[in-house]
């Protein structure tokens, strides 16, 4: 018989890539009926999905239709997305993940896969305040690790999916040289982050906890295919593209300079964190290295995500 998976955020990246991977999986597929669960079931993206799977419509801010989404539910992949425009981002977005773990015990779901990030606050004693959104998603799964209910928690690496979803990020071009493109972080070009194909193999680590449920209960996964320096991420950028891609640290406050008001501090704080402390923390690449061996089924390295997805700078 099978068992409900609910996927909460299945039209975002991380859960379209989570039911993908399971409906195409010849041993998951048997075992598992996905439910998509979307805020509106109207949009594109949710037509398209109802050619797949079955989906539902859930609010996670509306414990009501995440109720009615949950119902009969086994598992439940959930995550969710930053909180902008508020005073208190960090508050806002842990309300919401506290509401999806207490409607989800509510409802009798028996094991809840959270899509996690590291405390920058905790993990820098307090330095780096302004990651809101990875603040609010570690005090969650605190919070649900104290629920009466089975969990774990996938925790990506940085998307390689975002030198082309945040234009702000990406390389731009250089007036004093010809046919040169700069990117810039407020990092040393030697430090290293973790990147994921975020779409095409977030599910290969879902996949195995659905696998193996009671081997990763309690387990965070550090998932990420390895590390990248700054500088063997220009030169990756370099060979997709054609053109010649650099990499340039520059401050803090030339950074900021370069963001968009709203996210500024955010991402000056979130690479002056990975600079001094690691993506994860303390043991960042050994947690990427034995994540990496948990994934159920060969990653992408950033080549071949860029390859399949070819960069293009115009």
């Amino acid at each position: 018989m099978t068992k409900v998976l609910a996927v909460l955020g299945a039209t975002g990246q991380q859960g379209s890539g989570v039911v993908d991977y399971v409906i195409q999986d010849s041993e998951l597929s048997k075992q598992w009926q996905v439910r998509a669960i979307t805020r509106n079931v109207e949009s594109e993206k949710a037509k398209a999905l109802q050619k797949k799977v079955e989906v539902a419509q859930g609010d996670a801010t509306d414990p009501v239709s995440l109720a009615k989404s949950l119902e009969g539910v086994h598992t439940l992949f959930a995550m969710t997305t930053p909180v902008f425009a508020v005073d208190d981002p960090l508050t806002a977005e842990f309300e919401v993940i506290k509401t999806i773990g207490d409607v989800a015990v509510q409802q009798g779901v028996q094991y809840l896969i959270f899509s996690t990030l590291p405390s920058c606050r905790d993990i820098s004693n307090g330095r780096y305040t302004s990651v809101a959104p990875f603040d609010a998603k570690a005090k969650g799964a605190e919070y649900i690790k104290t629920l009466p209910i089975k969990s774990s928690f996938y925790c990506p690496g940085s998307f390689m999916e975002n030198f082309a979803a945040q234009p702000f990020l990406a390389p731009q071009k250089d007036p004093s040289r010809e046919d040169t493109w700069v990117f810039i972080r407020n990092m040393d070009p030697d430090t290293k982050m973790p990147l994921i194909d975020a779409v095409g193999d977030g599910g290969k680590w879902i996949g195995a906890i659905l696998a193996e449920p009671d081997k990763y209960e309690g387990e965070t996964i550090c998932a990420a295919t390895k590390m990248y320096s700054l500088n063997e991420q220009a030169a990756a950028l370099s060979n997709s593209t054609g053109k010649t891609v650099v990499y340039k640290q520059v401050s803090d406050v030339e950074f900021a300079r370069s963001l968009p008001d709203m996210v500024s501090a955010l991402f000056v704080d979130y690479f002056g964190f990975i600079n001094d402390y690691g993506y994860y923390g303390p043991g960042t690449e050994e947690k990427v290295d034995w994540a990496a061996k948990q994934a159920r089924g060969k990653l992408s390295t950033f080549e071949e995500y860029l390859e399949r997805h070819p960069y293009k700078l115009e």
